[in-house]
């Protein structure tokens, strides 16, 4: 499924760097290179965008429009208004071009452990409010398709665990672990105080994995969680914690005790472990500190990163991964104040946005 979606974005990107006569790139620097061209920019971004060439209205849908080449800009006859390439999409309101927008894209989807807004910042040049705006707003370009679920016929055995993001209590100065252990902390459980709990699940088959912020551990929760992913009858393996506990009224349902081994079988966490210390090792070295908050847009990141690595039956480059994520931006938009929070403020106005009087 994921090498089916995959190739018919590269035949596209493919198709178009052909005919503007230049090769697709394949690395950061010759991105850099075909991007700083606006034309080309232009011309890749609009047909991953509609990839069959009928270019339709971000706000009424219609496809009777004429395009003003002078301005790169649409004006739509349905609804009598004009709308460029980043009307609809994350980019939209932004007076950045897309120059800077797809080398900030390039160097999310394909370095290993992400890149920080300080970082981003000194690269591109943009202020580091900016690039960790920019960062935000790609991240969630990056969330995956959730239409389906795991197992059944199309998938394979299900791996299911959780795990917990926050401050390390062995790092913590001593007057504060003394806290934590009179019960004067938020937690009821020393190690696991003030951080987040996280759930995941992985398809073997497909080798896909999925994870979001839970509220807590609690049964219902996880099982809620499981059955929202998981399609019913379907191999599920976990650890022997409660919260699991009668999964097997639903699914085929077996447990490896952690105290004893990790492995019994084809019963095990492991890849959903691996993910979990790839996860960790991005926030920790990368990002260093993220708020619960912002948390799920972390996730989604990392999440589609490990479903689009290079494996034997799927042979992805960076260039593929790129593709693919450009072709997810239309139909999302991230406001500053829906990823502040402000939105929700009882003093917040809402506000028109406006468009950029040029769209690069």
């Amino acid at each position: 499924m994921v090498n089916v979606r995959v190739n018919i974005y590269l035949t596209h990107a493919n198709k178009w760097c052909i005919l503007l006569n230049m090769k697709i790139p394949k690395t950061l620097q010759q991105a850099i290179v075909y991007f700083s061209d606006a034309d080309r920019a232009f011309e890749y971004a609009k047909n991953l965008r509609w990839p069959d060439g009928k270019v339709t209205c971000p706000r009424c849908n219609s496809d009777r429009n004429y395009f003003i080449k002078t301005r790169r800009i649409w004006l739509c006859q349905g609804c009598d208004k004009q709308f460029t390439l980043k009307v609809g999409t994350i980019f939209e309101d932004s007076a950045l071009g897309l120059d800077k927008w797809m080398t900030a894209f390039w160097m999310l989807v394909n370095c290993k452990n992400g890149i920080s807004s300080m970082e981003l910042h000194r690269t591109l040049g943009v202020t580091q409010k900016s690039a960790w705006f920019m960062l935000h707003r790609l991240r969630a370009a990056m969330k995956g398709d959730l239409s389906y679920k795991f197992g059944g016929a199309q998938g394979g055995p299900v791996e299911s665990d959780e795990t917990f993001i926050g401050p390390n209590p062995y790092k913590m100065h001593r007057s504060r672990k003394l806290d934590l252990q009179r019960g004067r902390g938020q937690g009821k459980r020393y190690g696991y105080v003030d951080k987040t709990a996280i759930f995941g699940v992985l398809d073997r088959e497909l080798r896909q994995v999925r994870a979001k912020v839970v509220p807590n551990v609690k049964r219902e929760t996880l099982q809620n969680a499981i059955l929202e992913n998981v399609e019913h009858g379907s191999a599920v393996y976990t650890d022997c914690g409660v919260g699991f506990d009668n999964l097997h009224r639903n699914f085929v349902h077996e447990v490896v005790n952690h105290a004893q081994e990790y492995v019994h079988g084809q019963v095990h966490t492991q890849g959903l472990e691996n993910f979990w210390s790839l996860l960790k090792r991005m926030l920790r070295g990368t990002y260093v500190a993220v708020e619960p908050f912002h948390l799920d847009h972390y996730l989604d990141e990392q999440v589609f990163r490990y479903n689009n690595r290079a494996t034997k039956n799927n042979p992805l480059n960076d260039a593929d991964r790129f593709a693919l994520a450009m072709s997810q931006v239309g139909g999302k938009r991230l406001t500053y104040s829906e990823l502040t929070g402000k939105n929700e403020s009882p003093r917040h106005e809402t506000t028109g946005t406006g468009e950029a009087p040029i769209p690069f």
